[in-house]
């Protein structure tokens, strides 16, 4: 073969791989395209369900603890044990407060009795005062008929029949009943203002009435809070103290799990597009060993759930990489094998869509 011919040939065979290369990159891209597409759930992927393993069953679940501090006397529950609305769980020592209910009370009786006491000075004020008139009424005759009695004995001094010192007399015995008046007018009022005093004091003593019942209720409700009642059926967690441990207002007794249950699933915002509330839902529950349950969308959250945390993400960097948010999405639980489930427990969801995406098309 000549030299021609070889050269000839080996540029065929360059020519073969080159195309060989090209057709597998490219088939390369479009497998990677095609993957990313489908891991995107985008078109033609397009599913009519939507999944996700991001979910969990989720309670009402309620932390018991005191409002009061003190020993405990008596724990009458056991771990995980059910319990009923009004059970009682524990109960605090309650002698402080029964005392303090004692001491209120007895403040409450003092305080009524000072009330009533000013109701008595009231009437004794306007006793006095009645009789303050009347002696007033008294002075005031007695100084006119005194008034008179001067002008009678002036006019018979006038004609001799009687003497100047007899006249003298008269006149300091009708200023002495003038006086009189006055004194009864300042005792009248100086009773009167008394009386305004018994009044206004009235109010302060109501007052006091309302305090001493207010500290009375109050110390009846921490009496009553030494008994930790049960809010509502359902069951407990684990007990966290014993008899004779020593508790104060706000610490963790136990916990309370209701039974009403949910699932929260965090979905991808690419997958929100036609998640509706009222669509059907199934799962499967990882600690049942897969076993299915069915519920519905109930709720979408009103935000993605990084708006909800503690600290919002900034993105206003240069190094801005785009993830894809989670929406949580509330489902309602209609299955009656529901009981089985417990709070926390991890699930996976999947979304029916069928019906959202004919009422797009229609």
């Amino acid at each position: 073969m000549s030299q021609q011919e070889q050269q000839l040939a080996e540029r065929q065979r360059n020519n073969k791989l080159r195309i060989i290369s090209i057709a597998l990159g490219s088939g390369i891209a479009l497998v990677g395209v095609l993957v990313i597409l489908y891991a995107w759930q985008l078109p033609p992927f397009t599913s009519q369900t939507q999944s996700t393993e991001n979910a969990y069953v989720r309670g009402q679940v309620t932390f018991i603890s005191p409002q009061v501090s003190g020993y405990i006397t008596a724990v009458n529950v056991l771990d995980f044990q059910p319990v009923h609305r009004g059970e009682l769980l524990m109960t605090i020592d309650d002698r402080i407060y029964r005392q303090r209910v004692h001491q209120s009370s007895a403040q409450l009786n003092m305080k009524k009795a000072a009330l009533a006491n000013n109701q008595q000075q009231r009437r004794s004020a306007e006793a006095v005062i009645k009789r303050n008139e009347a002696a007033l009424q008294n002075a005031k005759a007695q100084a006119l008929k005194g008034t008179l009695d001067l002008k009678r004995v002036e006019n018979l001094v006038a004609d001799g029949s009687l003497s100047v010192r007899e006249r003298d007399a008269s006149r300091a015995s009708n200023s002495q009943m003038l006086a009189g008046v006055e004194q009864a007018q300042a005792t009248l009022e100086v009773s009167r203002q008394d009386l305004q005093t018994t009044i206004v004091n009235r109010a302060s003593l109501e007052a006091d009435v309302t305090n001493a019942q207010a500290a009375l209720e109050l110390a009846q409700i921490d009496l009553d809070n030494t008994k930790i009642i049960a809010p509502r059926d359902g069951q407990l967690g684990q007990i966290a103290v014993r008899q004779g441990a020593y508790v104060t207002a706000g610490t963790r007794l136990t916990s309370l799990v209701p039974q009403q249950m949910w699932v929260i699933a965090n979905m991808k915002e690419t997958q929100m597009a036609r998640i509706r509330p009222g669509l059907p839902v199934s799962f499967t529950v990882d600690a049942l060993d897969g076993e299915r349950f069915n519920g519905e969308v109930e709720y979408i959250s009103p935000a993605a759930g990084s708006e909800f945390s503690a600290i919002s993400p900034d993105n206003a960097t240069g190094n801005f990489v785009k993830i894809a948010q989670r929406i949580p999405v509330r489902i309602k639980i209609t299955s009656d094998n529901a009981a089985r489930l417990r709070p926390g427990m991890s699930v996976e969801v999947s979304i029916d869509t069928a019906d959202a995406q004919d009422g797009v098309k229609k």
